[in-house]
């Protein structure tokens, strides 16, 4: 019997320099991550439960197998967030689901041209049967938004092909603005209504009362969903026009469980509505009723440089609302809360979300809100909302709250 996981890759031209994982890549974030914006947009069938996507989802414990007795030639298409110099791919084969069945010559290849078309060699590899941060460097670096990956055949086993992670490092050339989300997609969950004002985003989904409040980062939207009571993150990725979503998404209080799927195909560009949320409530007045109701409300549409307390120019948009908010309700005294995730010191955590907070409460003030309705606190990383342990969690943690004092 197999598990519910799995695993992935492929082979062709010159077998390369392997690195180990070294104090050099700590902090390096994947190009090739679902979390950074990247879709598989070709794959091969798949034993159940273990989806193409796990090889892109920055855990080593979920992966890809082949279907029962697929084991050679197994090919996946990457489609990058932007045009991308890769420098080093990485593999992780450790937690496969039994000897033998590690992928084991792959071939890297990439494209500027198209998912189908236009592909150069980058690499061939070799790789170990059972090992993590299996490291090694592209000789040529070439620019380009498709990886083609060919898993030609693994170590012996006659059933199962397996890959649990593939990483890529290197240097994102473009920076594209995604279109506008807004609308309704048939999706995993019923109808999905999508109103995107600015880098926030609300709506609902016609299932279980369900509403979701969030922000979006070039083509990421992280948010947060309730329906009846229950609530969760989730994070969704779309496609550059805009037409397609796939996320994974989480319950409260699960956050180290394998997420399950959402994911969506835009009928309209007209943004629906449900029984229990209708676009006029929008932005603002989401914001508004989660104070009201929950005490608090997540802001994810405020973005920083990494490792800054600059506030993005997308994000001036977010705040003029909370501006606006603010002068509506005279009596209504915040605090903004400042989160960020664990990678780093504590202390320059602590310090980084106070500064972010800090800088925030003085854009309000700018704006004319009255500075003693208002307080800045920095956490660090002391409130997750999601596993640091996962990109995904990393990013969920990344946050500006807002709660009533």
């Amino acid at each position: 019997m197999k598990r519910a996981k799995a695993t992935s890759l492929f082979f062709l031209f010159a077998v390369l320099l392997f690195m180990p994982l070294s104090a050099q890549q700590k902090g390096e974030a994947s190009v090739v991550s679902f979390y950074s914006g990247a879709l598989i947009v070709k794959s091969p069938s798949n034993y159940g439960g273990w989806e193409p996507l796990w090889i892109i989802d920055e855990r080593s414990d979920t992966g890809w197998a082949c279907e029962t007795g697929e084991i050679n030639g197994n090919v996946f298409v990457i489609a990058l967030p932007e045009k991308t110099t890769l420098k080093r791919v990485e593999f992780d084969t450790a937690s496969i689901d039994g000897d033998g069945r590690g992928a084991n010559n792959v071939l890297v290849e990439i494209s500027d041209q198209s998912a189908v078309a236009g592909f150069s060699p980058l690499l061939a590899v070799k790789l170990k049967d059972r090992a993590d941060h299996q490291s090694f460097l592209v000789p040529k670096p070439l620019p380009g938004r498709w990886l083609r990956l060919t898993l030609k055949d693994n170590h012996g086993d006659p059933e199962w092909t397996e890959l649990m992670e593939f990483r890529g490092y290197g240097e994102q050339l473009t920076k594209t603005p995604i279109a506008d989300v807004s609308g309704t997609y048939d999706s995993s969950f019923s109808l999905f209504h999508i109103l995107k004002e600015d880098s926030l985003v609300t709506g609902c989904y016609e299932l279980r009362g369900g509403t979701l409040s969030g922000g979006i980062d070039g083509r990421i939207l992280k948010f947060q969903w309730r329906e009846n009571g229950d609530s969760g993150p989730a994070i969704l990725v779309f496609t550059p026009d805009g037409s397609e979503f796939y996320g994974l998404w989480w319950r409260k209080g699960e956050l180290d469980q394998t997420p399950g799927l959402w994911n969506g195909k835009r009928q309209s560009k007209q943004v629906g509505s449900c029984p229990h949320w209708k676009p006029s409530t929008g932005v603002q007045k989401q914001m508004a009723e989660d104070l009201a109701r929950f005490g608090r409300t997540r802001v994810y549409g405020i973005n920083f440089d990494t490792d800054s307390a600059v506030i993005r120019a997308e994000s001036k948009a977010v705040l003029d609302r909370i501006v606006t908010l603010l002068k509506a309700d005279g009596s209504l005294k915040i605090t903004v809360e400042g989160h960020t995730d664990n990678t780093g010191s504590l202390a320059r955590n602590k310090a980084l979300s106070q500064e972010r907070a800090d800088a925030v409460k003085a854009y309000l003030v700018k704006g004319g809100v009255d500075g003693a309705r208002l307080r800045s606190v920095g956490y660090g990383s002391e409130k997750p909302v999601g596993n640091n342990g996962t990109a995904a969690g990393r990013a969920q943690n990344r946050r500006v709250e807002l709660a009533k004092s």
